[in-house]
């Protein structure tokens, strides 16, 4: 049997405090509940530094418990690595890093998926600085079967944008592992 080859993801969107996190954790239990975790490496960003050191939007946390995904998000300010554990199959239990996008992200990841027309341009333009670019940047509503485009910043609505996101994120995520895979 051929070894997997492991891939790797980004999910960015402009503070990594709202839609990034949840994106990440949607496909992080997506993974595991396929039993696929180990073949991909899976983070999120902002490409802005506003919120490096901030914890998630409750308003994030709270919706991905209400679907049974637990997060411990915590602040990187270094690049620095951090390894996941998962603790069920139902209930995805792991450590995400709040981070900006760095241009070495640009030559790491497969993949960097964000969230709306702002973000693609910002990536876009961070990675005509890097010499050995490698990832494929797109949005993450590319993959949406629903073709919503765009997944709009939930951060100064209330909790049913917060849902909205999620559900996104679920459909989005699933066609592209299914893409991808």
């Amino acid at each position: 049997m051929a070894e997997q080859v492991t891939k790797s993801v980004l999910f960015v969107c402009l503070g990594n405090i709202c839609r990034s996190p949840i994106a990440e954790a949607v496909f992080r239990k997506l993974v595991t509940d396929q039993s696929i975790s180990d073949h991909w490496v899976v983070d999120s960003g902002a490409v802005s530094d506003w919120n490096v050191g901030r914890s998630p939007d409750p308003r994030a946390v709270s919706c991905l418990r209400n679907h049974g995904i637990n997060t411990a998000h915590k602040a990187r300010q270094n690049n620095a690595c951090i390894s996941c554990s998962f603790a069920t199959l139902t209930v995805v239990e792991y450590r995400a890093l709040l981070n900006q996008v760095t241009k070495e992200d640009f030559a790491t990841f497969d993949y960097i998926l964000c969230m709306d027309e702002s973000n693609l341009r910002d990536l876009n333009r961070k990675s005509n600085q890097v010499k050995n670019c490698r990832a494929k940047i797109e949005l993450l509503g590319s993959y949406d079967p629903q073709k919503q485009l765009i997944i709009e910043d939930p951060y100064y609505g209330n909790e049913a944008d917060f849902e909205t996101v999620y559900q996104q994120c679920v459909r989005c995520c699933r066609a592209f592992l299914e893409k991808v895979r």
